[in-house]
């Protein structure tokens, strides 16, 4: 991906999003603008207008910390779009995380890992990459997530949630969940932009999914660490469940998640019914033993 249209595009979107009240600055008149002009930015990071607009036409290679800081602030950025400016940065610089280049193109599942998540069996858990491939689940995974693997989604989640209809149904919230896979997306997109298969999968599904496009070109990020999401699975119905995401530290880039339902709650009920489903179905490739896949 072009690094340097990346970071000219996420700067002016984000500058489109701060109007001048929320910065605290007076004016009078119309304005032909919605958000901060590139001056006004550049007067509250304290730079030149001159240099915040090279900043802004994504040439970032050189700037200091503290200037990134600074227009961070300005534009009033979050804890995920800040980090999402800074990834930009280190890539202009040529820094891409070499502990994460060093990673093969295939990915095996430690036998210590697949044992951790087989003894989870009171809630979907699986492992994901930052392209949202899902490596290797739990048997209870592999039932909840079904779908993701015999479709158009071929194991991955934003393959499922913007090329197979029946994601609509099993997403009841299906717009805010697109909005999030797509910012999960544009997140790994700044870790590594280089990333091959990453920017063959954004040209899929830009090229199939007008949904997709549409959201790409907001260049909204997030952090995905905690959460509720409902549910509506095509064997036991409605699911209200609550997420915790762990990096894993011994494998950069590889995120371990796990599902669970409030005790007593209807949900859990109907997590313990699809585990008893899942009991008595074959086992998957994806659990149970370590599996090779792409990373």
């Amino acid at each position: 991906m072009d690094n340097r249209n990346e970071a000219r595009e996420f700067l002016m979107s984000r500058r489109a999003k701060v109007s001048p009240e929320e910065a605290g600055m007076v004016f009078s008149g119309n304005r032909r603008v919605t958000g901060l002009r590139r001056s006004e930015v550049a007067m509250l990071a304290d730079v030149s207008p001159e240099y915040y607009a090279k900043i802004e036409r994504g040439h970032l290679a050189g700037v200091s910390d503290s200037v990134l800081e600074a227009v961070a602030r300005a534009l009033q950025l979050d804890d995920a779009e800040r980090e999402h400016l800074f990834d930009l940065a280190r890539a202009a610089h040529g820094g891409v995380d070499p502990v994460r280049k060093r990673q093969p193109k295939k990915w095996v599942a430690r036998e210590s890992l697949t044992r951790a998540l087989d003894v989870i069996d009171r809630g979907p858990a699986f492992v994901r990459n930052g392209r949202m491939d899902v490596l290797a689940t739990n048997p209870l995974g592999r039932a909840f997530y079904d779908e993701v693997f015999d479709g158009p989604g071929q194991g991955n989640l934003a393959r499922y949630c913007f090329l197979d209809e029946r994601a609509k149904e099993f997403y009841p919230d299906w717009g805010p969940a697109a909005d999030v896979t797509v910012s999960i997306l544009r997140t790994e997109a700044g870790r590594d932009p280089r990333d091959k298969l990453l920017h063959d999968l954004v040209g899929e599904l830009s090229t199939r999914s007008d949904a997709f496009r549409t959201r790409w070109g907001t260049h909204d990020v997030r952090r995905h660490g905690s959460g509720t999401k409902n549910f509506r699975h095509h064997e036991v119905g409605e699911l209200t469940l609550t997420y915790e995401g762990l990096e894993l530290t011994a494998e950069p880039g590889l995120s371990f998640l796990i599902y669970t339902a409030e005790p007593g709650s209807p949900s859990e009920e109907r997590l313990r019914l699809l585990a008893s489903l899942a009991a008595t179905s074959t086992p998957s490739p994806l659990s149970g033993r370590p599996t090779t896949t792409k990373d």
